[in-house]
């Protein structure tokens, strides 16, 4: 029988847990056809996997490459380090649906990647189908974001939505999951998302689970109120119906010590029926720009708005005490403000004070003899908003324990990018975006032994295909889509992660690509050959169909 491709003589990871097995893999029409000896089965072409480890591709369930697909669809970044299947519109933001009246509020929250794109869509069908268009070297899997439904229906008011306003929503919702949205999911740490009562997302989500969709949330609070915050998205998920996916679920600064309490949790959750898994990606730090700590309705309007709001005598002393204060909890990093660890915050991008890159906040207040908050602020104003920090904020032991828990699958948290081109020049420090997953696999695999082989992969490749509802992807299996990475696990390598304490300037900026990905195939083709990409456009959009 003859192959369009056959991988021979690797070590095949299933996908399933199982440990490896010696297995030829058969291609044919971008499916795979036969696992098993083909020692005498012809074909034009011949991977050669002798050493190497053969496993399904990576699912990221949880990524932000919603317009950097678009800016450059190779999806360098992560198709390099074998992603062949991304999950976008996270944290609530999603680029559709739009309105014409509240277009430019969304686009502020996306930043510097939403001028370089054309913004012609209206709907999410519109939205897949300008990706699918245009083509992506990976598969592409959507959620449609509450931020952006609410944007769309009443922009980022305050207040809670109108019996109109919400029945709306509600409509927005069905409508984006008729045209292939997976589900929804939310950000309650962000402007406008922070704005919205549980009864709000509970009515929201009753949409989603008449449609078997999926609720991801970054949770109200990921520090001193995690707790309270992981039971508000189970209520959520109880009262709706709706199956249940916790983001990024590690304590940040200000929770550490809370990982056994939240575990107990998820267990009395799972015991009472609730569908509830978690996601996290293995990074202590984060590089978000400046304003993304003040309030969030101080960040209405982007960073320039945000900055001018500084400029005026009574709203900046509003702003100082509510950051300080932390009222309507902003994200992990924001806890490093809130306990005065400005020690571990490095201003990582400006231009006016370019001399003072690399210097923490502490460093920097004590060279002007001001208070660190003072200090903080200031930046934001002296460089009009476009300025940005290095924050450490995450503390590696609770990273591993969630990466054990039997309920954590892996995620990056990135964006797809490339170190050239419009993305070359978008400043910013993104270890997870090049290298999250053999940076797991190097370290908290080869190096640690905190995971098997076999239980990194499930993480990353069966189990997030079966909280998606991808009954033909996750693993090596015949008749599942030919997604596949082919790796060296002896020489598997991240090269984007800089450790903390942190030596600037940083040594992997600009960013680089791992080592040790020698082939990955995407729909049966190879968009990575002996570590180079090969341009192929491979990857599907793929459009959830609703059950009813």
């Amino acid at each position: 029988m003859d192959y369009d491709i056959i991988i021979k003589n690797g070590r095949v990871i299933d996908g399933t847990g199982n440990p490896w097995m010696r297995a030829d893999i058969g291609i044919r029409d971008g499916k795979i056809a036969l696992v098993g000896d083909l020692s005498i089965s012809q074909t034009t072409r011949v991977i050669d996997a002798s050493g190497l480890i053969v496993t399904p591709g990576f699912i990221d369930i949880h990524t932000h490459s919603d317009l950097t697909l678009l800016i450059n669809p190779t999806g360098e970044s992560k198709v390099r380090q074998g992603v062949t299947t991304e999950v976008l519109g996270n944290c609530g933001t999603s680029p559709a649906p739009t309105s014409e009246t509240t277009l430019e509020l969304l686009k502020k929250t996306w930043g510097l990647e939403a001028a370089e794109v054309d913004w012609h869509w209206k709907t999410y069908g519109d939205y897949l189908r300008r990706i699918e268009n245009q083509g992506t070297a990976i598969n592409i899997v959507g959620l449609v974001g509450h931020g952006t439904i609410r944007i769309a229906v009443m922009g980022v008011d305050n207040r809670a939505p109108t019996h109109e306003e919400l029945t709306e929503m509600k409509a927005l919702v069905q409508r984006s999951m008729a045209e292939g949205a997976f589900g929804m999911s939310s950000g309650l740490v962000y402007l406008p998302g922070s704005f919205a009562t549980t009864d709000e997302l509970v009515e929201l989500c009753r949409v989603v689970a008449e449609c078997g969709g999926l609720y991801t949330s970054h949770i109200r609070g990921e520090r001193e109120t995690i707790v309270d915050a992981l039971k508000e998205a189970i209520e959520i998920a109880e009262r709706s119906g709706v199956r249940l996916q916790v983001s990024h679920n590690c304590p940040k600064y200000g929770a550490h010590g809370k990982f056994v309490e939240m575990s107990k949790i998820y267990d009395d959750a799972r015991e009472r029926g609730v569908d509830l898994t978690i996601d996290n990606d293995a990074h202590t730090d984060f590089n978000p720009q400046l304003i993304q700590v003040l309030p969030q309705w101080a960040q209405a309007g982007g960073d320039k708005a945000a900055a001018e709001k500084l400029r005026d005598p009574k709203t900046l002393e509003r702003i100082r005490q509510e950051t300080l204060d932390d009222r309507l909890p902003g994200p992990g990093y924001a806890g490093l403000v809130k306990h005065g660890r400005w020690d571990r915050i490095f201003l990582f991008h400006a231009v006016k004070n370019q001399s003072l890159m690399g210097k923490s906040i502490e460093e920097i207040a004590k060279l002007r003899d001001q208070a660190p908050i003072d200090t903080y602020l200031d930046l934001i104003v002296e460089e009009d908003g476009n300025v940005s920090g290095l924050f450490n904020y995450i503390d590696e032991e609770d990273i591993k324990a969630l990466l054990r828990h039997p309920l954590m699958m892996v995620c990056s948290d990135g964006n797809a990018v490339a170190p050239y081109g419009v993305l070359g020049k978008i400043q910013g420090y993104w270890p997870c975006s090049y290298g999250e997953y053999p940076y797991i696999l190097q370290r908290y695999v080869r190096e640690e032994g905190v995971l098997t082989l076999q239980e990194a992969i499930r993480k990353m490749t069966s189990f997030p295909a079966q909280k998606l509802g991808l009954r033909d992807r996750g693993q090596i299996r015949e008749g599942m889509w030919a997604d596949i990475v082919v790796f060296d696990f002896d020489r598997i390598r991240d090269r984007a992660t800089c450790r903390f304490p942190y030596t600037f300037p940083l040594p992997n900026y600009p960013h680089k690509y791992p080592e040790g990905i020698e082939y990955v195939l995407v729909n049966g083709q190879v968009v990575v050959l002996k570590g180079e990409h090969t341009g192929k456009l491979a990857g599907h959009v793929l459009r959830y169909n609703i059950q009813t």
